[in-house]
């Protein structure tokens, strides 16, 4: 099985991403890779470019995008706490998950806008068909749980993602770039995942 990045952001990333699409789909290339995905954060931006960057090379392409979560709806707008978005990468199995993508990220900015694009699980649980879920670096809801010694809270949470996107279509995304912090989510995210029989998806080293 042939490796394939999943989360990868482009210079679409405002003040995050470094790579650029053309040079990222020829580089995927070179290293053999048959498939490359684009999840730059809350935007699809770059998806166009993307797909004929990626095609013109005879890649795969995936549109993907790394979304933010609001800690509680998008209705709710206190500061200090629902302008602490959290992260979810979101990937188009089919065109049916193009267009719930592309509704969910224009929804973000068009009734979610608070410091980012947000969506919420309500809109996630109306528009998840055809997508595929992985549950983020650091900074996405799971990982964060984890982080602050609530395992319960984080499998509580990862059996609802599971329950919106189906077990098929959610991921529990392991990272390691040789941060302590992903060592030590990983420790949970593997119980996680061998006590609810859910999915893994190794990112090691792979966040671009």
């Amino acid at each position: 099985m042939a490796f394939v990045h999943l989360h990868v952001h482009s210079e679409f990333s405002l003040l995050d991403g470094a790579c650029r699409i053309g040079r990222l789909a020829a580089r995927a290339k070179e290293l053999g890779q048959t498939a490359l995905a684009i999840t730059d954060h809350g935007v699809m931006y770059g998806v166009i470019d993307f797909y004929r960057a990626a095609k013109a090379e005879g890649i795969k392409p995936i549109i993907g995008c790394e979304i933010y979560v609001a800690p509680r709806t998008i209705a709710d707008r206190v500061h200090g706490v629902d302008n602490d978005a959290r992260h979810l990468v979101l990937l188009c199995e089919n065109e049916t998950g193009y267009r719930n993508l592309s509704y969910l990220v224009s929804m973000g900015f068009l009734q979610g806008f608070y410091g980012k694009p947000r969506v919420d699980l309500a809109l996630l649980r109306q528009h998840s068909e055809g997508l595929i879920a992985l549950s983020a670096c650091l900074a996405g809801e799971i990982p964060r749980r984890l982080r602050a010694g609530d395992y319960d809270g984080a499998k509580t949470y990862a059996l609802e993602l599971s329950g919106i996107f189906g077990p098929e279509h959610f991921y529990l995304e392991l990272q390691d770039h040789g941060i302590p912090e992903q060592r030590e989510v990983n420790r949970g995210l593997l119980r996680i995942a061998q006590e609810t029989l859910a999915n893994s998806a190794n990112s090691y080293g792979g966040e671009a």
